[in-house]
């Protein structure tokens, strides 16, 4: 297959976008991705052809504060911008990240089948669970399941709006109201984040966490024998702010060794017991005894996959759905609102009570039961050729 791959800059989207095309290289597949300017050279060195996906600066008239119209109306004019540049490429298969809506739209504009990339669990509305966002879980006896009734009830009118601006930003480049969707859905996460349904979509394909760390430097962790703990301050922009900060004060004092790894600079003058800067996360993660994050899905499923127990502390975006996905399986303990004391004495709880190391071993043991994203795939696109997609 030549395979297009389409995904907005954010790290969370755009790690596992490369993480795929490096699988269909490995494959024997070709792979272009189109993605922010950030990730163009770092793409290329692990010899992905890897180019600009245009469109994604804000315009004058967006509204980032309107969720819909941030993901649909300007899924239209990136649509619009990737066209050639997507033509140009000849694609069989375009795979677009699902907050990356202009690649779908620009493949059905062309013609090409689309897969759709979610590089978290299943999000889409169920009959059988509150909406998602809410943490909570689904509802039980008479009393839980009209609680999630009146909750979906509730959020439907937004769900409605935005397949109303879908709808428009649709016909504003040349395709009808209805969207028929993609041709498969892609669920990168293991099956301890997921939650059963009774209407899972029959094109929806847990396939595992596409997982690619950004370098090749590794951090060393600081001397002696205490535990390690691993700080992972969020990537996203709703993510809680001075994480490592509250963190290092909170665990002062308690015999541990703090070992953070960020895209970012670190702060200065941490004292002896913490090392902080870039460095692979899947090598500090074979070594750590608990990891402090906000609970957005990349790390916290690396976590997990290593079978190493979490403290969460979530901020916006789906951080609160996922830490308390997290939490109910037994390996994450939450901190909201958090605080340095907080954090401290959350640490030292998973530290010391061997259910949350044995929890995420559990999710570990399960992380290998999904589907190989490329043989779906080169699946969707046989039905594709012979007329069945």
């Amino acid at each position: 297959m030549r395979v297009a791959v389409v995904a907005g800059p954010d790290p969370g989207h755009a790690f596992p976008a490369i993480a795929l095309c490096l699988r269909f290289l490995a494959a024997g597949d070709e792979a272009v991705l189109f993605t922010g300017r950030r990730w163009i050279d770092a793409g290329r060195r692990v010899g992905i052809d890897t180019r600009l996906l245009k469109g994604l600066a804000p315009r004058p008239q967006d509204d980032d504060m309107d969720a819909g119209q941030r993901i649909h109306s300007r899924a239209a004019f990136i649509s619009t911008e990737l066209f050639p540049d997507l033509d140009e490429v000849g694609a069989d298969l375009v795979v677009s990240d699902i907050l990356t809506a202009g690649g779908g739209l620009a493949a059905e504009r062309l013609g090409i089948t689309w897969v759709e990339l979610s590089p978290h669990p299943l999000y889409a509305p169920s009959k059988g669970l509150p909406p998602i966002g809410s943490g909570l879980a689904p509802g039980v006896g008479v009393r839980g399941r009209l609680r999630d009734t009146l909750m979906r009830k509730a959020t439907g009118r937004s769900i409605a709006q935005g397949k109303a601006q879908r709808g428009v930003a649709r016909r504003s480049v040349g395709l009808p109201s209805e969207d028929p969707g993609p041709a498969a859905r892609l669920i990168a996460t293991i099956p301890a984040l997921e939650v059963p349904r009774p209407d899972w979509p029959s094109e929806a394909h847990i396939v595992g966490p596409l997982l690619w760390e950004p370098t090749t430097s590794t951090l060393e962790v600081p001397p002696g024998s205490d535990p390690i703990v691993m700080v992972a301050p969020s990537t996203a922009f709703t993510g809680a702010q001075g994480m490592l900060e509250a963190t290092v004060e909170g665990l002062a004092g308690h015999g541990v060794r703090v070992v953070a790894s960020m895209l970012d600079d670190p702060p200065a003058d941490l004292p002896s017991w913490v090392r902080a800067g870039l460095g692979r996360q899947d090598d500090l993660l074979r070594q750590a005894d608990a990891v402090v994050c906000g609970g957005g899905h990349g790390l916290l499923a690396k976590s997990l996959i290593h079978g190493v127990p979490v403290v969460a502390i979530p901020g916006g975006g789906d951080q609160w759905e996922l830490a308390n996905r997290a939490a109910r399986q037994g390996s994450a303990l939450i901190v909201r609102p958090p605080s340095a004391d907080a954090i401290g004495d959350a640490v030292q709880r998973v530290l010391g009570d061997s259910t949350f190391e044995r929890a995420a071993g559990e999710a570990a043991a399960g992380a290998g039961d999904v589907e190989d994203p490329v043989a779906v795939c080169r699946r969707v696109l046989g039905r594709s050729e012979i007329g069945y997609g």
